[in-house]
């Protein structure tokens, strides 16, 4: 893991250096990781320039209570699926009232996989609030299959989520 300490420091404050640039905020919305994102944040000096909020919503309920994910989504598709990821970030980002919400869902095992959805599987959405009116609001949800043991897996989200947002900000 030390082997990464670069990159993880890097990548967020490049995340930073980019939202601050903007004036732009951002909230986190996690499940599998637990915070590891908001921690990768905020381990930044000056994070409270635009970082507004990471809430941690690991159970169903929670999701729903917090971030208003459908109950039809999450019946429907399971917590770790491209709908749920993509309304985890759009209920972070308005629920803060934040220009960016990012989420991360996913299965770090060593169970809970499956067939369908092995562990290490995970999805990550970026959503992104354009100003009223312009009709240019968006979200983007990715999955990803990462190897490796449940630490490895929530390290990988973390860096790929931190990647994901970067994209999206310089695309903008």
């Amino acid at each position: 893991m030390e082997q990464n300490d670069d990159v993880d420091r890097d990548l967020p404050m490049d995340v930073g250096d980019t939202l601050r640039d903007t004036g732009e905020t951002l909230a986190i919305a996690e499940s599998c990781t637990g915070g590891l994102i908001g921690a990768a944040i905020t381990a930044i000096p000056g994070a409270s320039d635009y970082f507004d909020a990471g809430l941690t919503t690991y159970a169903y309920d929670a999701k729903r209570r917090h971030l208003g994910v459908s109950r039809e989504a999450l019946d429907e598709h399971g917590a770790v699926s491209e709908p749920v990821a993509r309304e985890m970030a759009q209920g972070i980002r308005d629920v803060a009232d934040v220009t960016w919400g990012v989420s991360a869902t996913g299965v770090a095992g060593p169970t809970g996989g499956s067939d369908e959805i092995p562990v290490g599987t995970v999805y990550i959405g970026v959503a992104y609030a354009a100003p009223w009116g312009s009709e240019e609001s968006y979200a983007t949800v990715s999955r990803y299959e990462f190897d490796g043991d449940r630490a490895d897996v929530r390290a990988k989200t973390v860096d790929r989520a931190l990647e994901d947002l970067l994209v999206e900000l310089e695309s903008r």
